[in-house]
């Protein structure tokens, strides 16, 4: 007979572990979390700057030390985990495939499960650049993870195309081992990182960012030789004769991450275009009952903190979601208005017994704006920000006496203030 389990978090980096240490809290004994690499903690194991744990831990931590702590609580609350385990298949009635060298193939169900699997990088194929196909071309997270953990430096001579944060964070980390970093190129008018990162990582060691330029060849046989980038317009299209070429040995993308969103697939669960995670509600619920999602698998966070805390309400509404089953419910669609890129939750229940927290990324750089939250029938709240970045996530709470009051489809927009 198929065993069965009360929760069983797929991921074990600090979504998975932050879901499971709040299930426990929440009186749910029976928890497992499956973790494919060969440790707990994720991404954190490779992130050996600092940066993290101001909000959970009202310190500054580096990833490892950030992980360790929820580890350590883990192990204290001999929470149940499986190493080196891979899940094959996950079906839209909570059965679960996996597969590990101790185990072999087994299956399991469960009463409730939470997908906290992460996200990946945006690889090289994803973005269509030109030209050969040498080595020497990796992407960022890659690079950190030789570099971190394998000890490997993979190149002397670098260029970076994407200034998201990882990118950032290695084009300081490869200037301190020694090599040379001539520059990083990033299509938008922006960057895609946090302010605090291109100040540190770029800007105190005078590597130069190039805003609206892209990588429009690669060039070398073996081995990568030279790189050329180009300014671009508004449209995005090259801007003839504003080539400048780079003789470099490695280059490193950092062009956005996305969340894994496959064994949400493969279970039928419903997934935003926008977000490319699952469509949950304000419980983190997907449109599947009893699979839950949270972290960087439901849309990707800019700090881990934020992804720790969003674990956790995650946690919490599965052991109460077991406990006290077949709440009242009335879902209405969230929808992203004007200057609003992809919104979490999607639905939100008017009998929600507890207030909201939403999240969003604006499409575009904004000075003095306001956040409009409304209705079919009225406006329910407005934000005043001193500015929206689209690199940093949005979150603000709605109460639930609001909740309860919205008739019809909850829309959120931004506009500008205009003195």
């Amino acid at each position: 007979m198929m065993k069965e389990r009360d929760i069983v978090i797929i991921g074990g980096g600090s979504a998975g572990m932050a879901a499971a240490l709040a299930a426990k809290e929440n009186g749910i004994d029976d928890i497992l979390i499956l973790e494919r690499e060969s440790e707990l903690g994720g991404i954190l194991q490779q992130c050996i700057h600092n940066g993290f744990g101001l909000q959970i831990f009202k310190e500054e931590l580096s990833g490892l030390a950030f992980a360790q702590r929820l580890m350590d609580r883990i192990r204290r609350e001999q929470i149940d985990y499986r190493l080196n385990t891979s899940v094959v298949t996950l079906t839209k009635d909570r059965k679960i495939t996996y597969v590990n060298p101790k185990e072999g193939y087994t299956e399991i169900t469960a009463k409730a499960i939470i997908l906290a699997c992460g996200c990946y990088e945006r690889s090289r194929g994803a973005i269509s650049i030109p030209g050969t196909r040498p080595k020497g071309i990796y992407t960022a997270g890659t690079a950190q993870k030789y570099l971190n953990i394998e000890n490997i430096l993979v190149g002397k001579n670098i260029f970076i195309l994407g200034s998201g944060d990882i990118g950032l964070i290695m084009a300081r980390r490869m200037t301190l081992e020694g090599a040379k970093v001539h520059g990083v190129a990033e299509l938008m008018p922006y960057s895609n990182g946090l302010m605090r990162n291109i100040v540190q990582c770029l800007q105190d060691f005078d590597i130069p960012l190039y805003l609206s330029h892209t990588v429009t060849a690669i060039r070398g046989k073996d081995h990568l030789e030279e790189v050329e980038i180009s300014q671009v317009d508004e449209q995005h299209h090259i801007i003839p004769g504003t080539a400048k070429s780079f003789a470099v040995d490695t280059l490193l993308l950092s062009v956005g991450l996305i969340p894994d969103s496959s064994l949400a697939y493969d279970a039928g669960i419903e997934l935003d275009l926008s977000t490319k995670g699952a469509i949950v509600n304000e419980r983190f619920e997907t449109s599947v009952p009893g699979i839950y999602a949270c972290g960087n698998a439901l849309h990707v966070h800019d700090l881990v903190d934020y992804v720790t805390m969003e674990a956790q309400a995650a946690g919490s509404y599965a052991a109460e979601d077991l406990q006290e089953p077949n709440r009242k419910q009335k879902l209405v669609e969230v929808a992203a208005g004007e200057g609003i890129n992809g919104v979490v939750p999607q639905r939100v229940n008017v009998y929600a017994k507890e207030d909201a927290v939403f999240s969003f990324r604006s499409r575009e750089v904004h000075g003095p704006c306001v956040i409009e939250i409304s209705d079919d029938e009225k406006q329910i709240k407005t934000i005043y920000r001193r500015y929206l970045l689209p690199a940093e996530m949005e979150r603000f709470t709605l109460k639930r006496e609001d909740i309860n009051c919205i008739h019809g489809k909850l829309k959120i927009g931004v506009r500008d203030q205009h003195d």
